[in-house]
């Protein structure tokens, strides 16, 4: 009785990763741009949490038909194009009062990602299979690859003398887009081409797992379907993000903490999904695969964004500020030195974990009280 009630009841599990994206987007139309009262903003919170996790589904049914690294690259980047459209929309509306936008969504990305995602992951993969495995050449070249684009793009506008404040002349802006789009697709090409190897899984053992032994990998009809439910996915997820953020902000002001806070928490939601699919790879002690949607997704946001930007700037009137104050900077270092002394062994312990999930306290602590 019990096997044939369960066997009734797939269909539906399977249906509402269909339903909840579809649904999510039409509530995102009725809400766009209006003025939400308490319990429509419970209700689009509701559906921002499922939008997620049907993301969190539609990108595992994606990264089991292309396999690894494909799967966290289509995650990263369809979330990063998203979250670009987004801030350069906000970038639009805002005035002066954004100038600082790009900066701080870039920035609270790579805390989140290199330090919280990272931190989380190695700790579930070790706290089951007592530490966590990963391969260090992949590893080691995006974390280069992070270091040397925010160097570029959120360092060096503190300390040029061009343009008044932390900003870039219109010539070093250019530059500095053109090296985020250049050693983005490098990167891309990198994971995707010519060394592939160094970013698939390895066992405990060293030994390169190239194919997940699991059930069959979905139809080209499935997969394509899954694919334009992840588009709507997203979508709805940072545009309800979006639509939830005044509230946020309310909420912010009324406790007096620094509007900065709503950077974070936005990041925090924007970047779930990812989250999610990172800590359910770290469970079957895939690390790779987790470090790779972390560490991909702090690449993407950096190489995409920093161009969108760069080129929305002709057109905006308001001033676009880059680069990090002191403490941030303190903090982007600690992140690089502590990211290098966890990848160059190959393996980390909880310790390892604790140490990135530390800085992220340290990063939210920051932001709530400068």
């Amino acid at each position: 009785m019990l096997g044939g009630m369960f066997t009734k009841l797939r269909p539906l599990v399977a249906q509402w990763t269909v339903v909840v994206p579809l649904l999510a987007f039409a509530v995102l139309a009725l809400t766009w741009h209006r003025e939400l009262p308490g319990w429509v903003v419970g209700v689009v919170s509701l559906f921002l949490a499922g939008a997620v996790l049907a993301a969190v589904h539609h990108a595992e049914v994606i990264a089991h038909k292309v396999g690894e690294p494909f799967g966290s690259l289509v995650l990263a980047v369809s979330v990063t194009v998203i979250e670009v459209a987004l801030i350069v929309t906000l970038m639009a509306d805002g005035g002066d009062k954004s100038a600082t936008l790009a900066r701080d969504t870039v920035f609270a990305a790579v805390m989140i990602t290199c330090n919280g995602i990272l931190g989380l992951s190695i700790v579930v993969a070790a706290r089951k299979h007592r530490v966590a495995v990963f391969n260090a050449e992949g590893t080691g070249a995006a974390l280069a690859c992070i270091g040397t684009l925010a160097t570029l793009s959120l360092v060096l506008p503190t300390f040029t003398t061009s343009s008044p404040g932390p900003q870039f002349s219109p010539a070093q802006l250019a530059f500095a887009a053109t090296a985020s789009l250049v050693l983005y697709g490098l990167f891309v090409s990198t994971l995707a081409f010519r060394h592939r190897e160094y970013f698939l899984p390895v066992t405990a053992e060293g030994k390169v797992v190239e194919e997940e032994e699991h059930a069959a990998p979905p139809t080209r009809r499935a997969t394509l379907v899954s694919l334009a439910l992840l588009g709507v996915a997203l979508v709805s997820v940072v545009g309800l993000a979006k639509g939830v953020s005044p509230t946020i902000e309310s909420a912010v002001q009324s406790a007096g903490l620094p509007n900065s806070v709503v950077g974070v928490v936005i990041a925090l939601l924007v970047l779930l999904p990812e989250t999610i699919a990172a800590l359910r790879a770290a469970k079957r002690n895939r690390v790779q695969t987790s470090l790779n949607l972390a560490l991909g997704s702090a690449l993407a946001s950096i190489g995409l964004t920093i161009p969108a930007v760069a080129v929305a700037s002709f057109w905006l009137s308001g001033p676009l500020v880059l680069g990090l104050d002191s403490s941030h900077l303190v903090l982007l270092t600690l992140t690089l030195v502590v990211g290098t002394l966890t990848v160059i062994p190959r393996r980390a312990t909880p310790l390892q974990g604790a140490v990135h999930l530390a800085i992220l306290a340290a990063y939210v602590e920051l932001a709530i009280t400068p």
